[in-house]
């Protein structure tokens, strides 16, 4: 077998003109393995008959890939069934945890990161309807403001979560081109039981995870959830240098990550002009109304509404008000 099953194991994940993620399938999966992956979905037993392997074979390879992240298992059927990651995403955030990745592994992530996720991060902006993550508003910031949906709250959403988990950030794990904790992805439900499965993440009480979120929200980070009224996969906590999709917004203006339904409002007669806000905005969106340094002032179609200028604000002179309708998130 040559580099072409690695070739058709990318295109599955939608990377079939990309040169790296081959060479990344290469150093998660033997030759063997990849007989394991083109036979799926389905149960060790239907490997078994695909490939040749014996059933328990079948089922040790397949628990071993799901550590790796490149196959997860379903319990919906008895005995499990098995499929293969589904998306980039998937595949980036799941093999990036893998517990043995060796360096080399995860600098080659960074190194398709840097040189074919723009193009990629493109081409799906142009291909999706929306973008296929949003973000969250800080949590403070609107409630005292404005009414705020349950799948827009981050207290609301880890409220409700029958199970909890904290991993690492995967795009700082492999870019680290800044000092913000590691340990800030929250994963929620079926993600945090995957996570805990594999190892690659701990349990977490509601209180811990408001807490990270706190943190978070002090540390610039931004929530950034799946663009749907459901939460029910993670909240991740985003930084906008090593983010897979905060840089591609920021300096080339892909759309693979939708505003909130929000909007950051400056009251003029309460700013001091201390400039805080101006620094916590990733997006250029707060600029002197005037132009002499007296009050500052939202560029509303530049505002993400994430809220993190509100954090920090000692005047208390920004809020964040409904922007969009509650049909805006898909």
């Amino acid at each position: 077998m040559g580099m072409g099953i690695y070739e058709e194991l990318a295109s599955r994940v939608g990377l079939g003109d990309s040169k790296i993620a081959p060479r990344l399938f290469r150093m998660l999966a033997d030759e063997t393995d990849v007989k394991v992956l083109l036979a799926l979905p389905g149960r060790a037993s239907d490997v078994a008959a695909k490939t040749g392997l014996s059933e328990e074979e079948a089922e040790t390879r397949a628990q071993e890939l799901f550590g790796k992240g490149l196959v997860f298992p379903s319990y919906k059927t008895t005995p499990p069934s098995y499929r293969m990651c589904r998306d980039i995403v998937q595949f980036h955030d799941a093999t990036i945890l893998w517990k043995e990745a060796p360096r080399d592994f995860l600098d080659l992530w960074q190194e398709f990161m840097e040189t074919e996720w723009p193009a990629v991060a493109s081409r799906i902006s142009q291909m999706l309807p929306k973008p296929f993550t949003r973000v969250i508003p800080v949590n403070v910031a609107v409630e005292a403001k404005t009414h705020i949906l349950d799948f827009e709250s981050v207290r609301e959403i880890v409220g409700k979560a029958n199970l909890l988990a904290v991993t690492k950030c995967t795009c700082r794990l492999i870019a680290h081109k800044c000092d913000r904790p590691l340990e800030r992805c929250i994963q929620v439900n079926n993600a945090a039981s995957y996570a805990m499965a594999r190892g690659t993440g701990r349990k977490i009480t509601p209180q811990e995870a408001m807490d990270i979120l706190r943190s978070s929200e002090e540390e610039g980070l931004i929530h950034v959830t799946m663009n749907r009224h459901h939460v029910d996969h993670f909240i991740c906590n985003c930084c906008p240098c090593c983010c897979q999709t905060m840089p591609v917004l920021i300096k080339g203006g892909v759309r693979v990550v939708d505003p909130s339904r929000f909007k950051a409002e400056i009251d003029k007669d309460l700013c001091t002009g201390c400039g805080n806000c101006h620094h916590r905005c990733y997006f250029g969106a707060i600029f002197w109304d005037d132009g002499e340094g007296s009050h500052s002032a939202v560029a509303a179609e530049k505002c993400m509404g994430c809220g993190l200028c509100e954090v920090t604000c000692p005047a208390g002179a920004i809020g964040l008000m409904a922007a969009r309708p509650e049909s805006f998130v898909p």
